[in-house]
């Protein structure tokens, strides 16, 4: 299991106590405590069912990886390689790159949202790692592709895919619920980061307007 951390999207986005971000989230606490006990009920739950921590945090680093968000990446491949599986973390780090593409992807059903179909590769495992995987791994990946780039393709036939490799139905909640949730997380966390750059060249100006100014005063220019 992970060190749990009180506020992971504080730590995923770099918001600091006390800072005017954290003041910001404060003002939405429910939000807050909410989203934290999300995360704790799926990657910390104290009863996790057939859904494993390893195929929990492997297909959360798969995701990130997706989301083409490095740190996220990093924080969920660290969890990975702390339950002791750093050859796992590597095959599912080949297959990040083997699955980033564009996006999204898919076909409505037939009506005025048709214009927008789009059609995409269909992401496979590869071969090479399907074993190091396994079936249950191999087909939650493949599955959560499918959700991230082809949601318009969602289908019972892609739900039987995770029922033939061993997903029972209350597994394949978990995993929809998982992926829904880092697709939230991952968001939240790139907007405050991009506030807390924001945050920090503010004060970088702030401190250096109030140099200036110094220098003004005392008459050296």
């Amino acid at each position: 299991m992970s060190t749990i951390i009180s506020d992971v999207i504080d730590h995923l986005a770099g918001v600091q106590p006390g800072s005017s971000l954290d003041r910001l989230r404060d003002q939405r606490p429910q939000a807050r405590e909410y989203a934290q006990k999300s995360y704790l009920a799926l990657f910390e739950p104290e009863l996790p069912g057939h859904v494993t921590a390893i195929e929990r945090y492997a297909v959360a680093t798969f995701v990130a990886g997706l989301h083409r968000q490095p740190n996220v990446t990093e924080f969920y491949a660290a969890s990975l390689e702390r339950l002791g599986h750093p050859k796992l973390t590597d095959a599912i780090r080949e297959e990040i790159a083997r699955g980033s593409v564009e996006g999204p992807y898919g076909r409505y059903p037939q009506g005025p949202l048709t214009i927008e179909d789009s059609e995409g590769p269909v992401y496979q495992v590869s071969t090479d790692n399907r074993e190091r995987l396994g079936s249950r791994l191999v087909a939650a990946l493949e599955h959560a592709h499918l959700l991230v780039f082809h949601p318009r393709d969602a289908s019972p036939a892609a739900l039987q895919r995770l029922l033939d490799a061993g997903w029972s139905t209350t597994d394949i909640v978990t995993l929809s619920q998982l992926v829904a949730f880092l697709s939230f997380q991952i968001r939240v966390v790139a907007g405050l980061r991009v506030l807390v750059g924001a945050s920090s060249r503010a004060s970088v100006d702030a401190d250096q307007t109030q140099i200036f100014t110094g220098v003004l005063a005392s008459g050296a220019v």
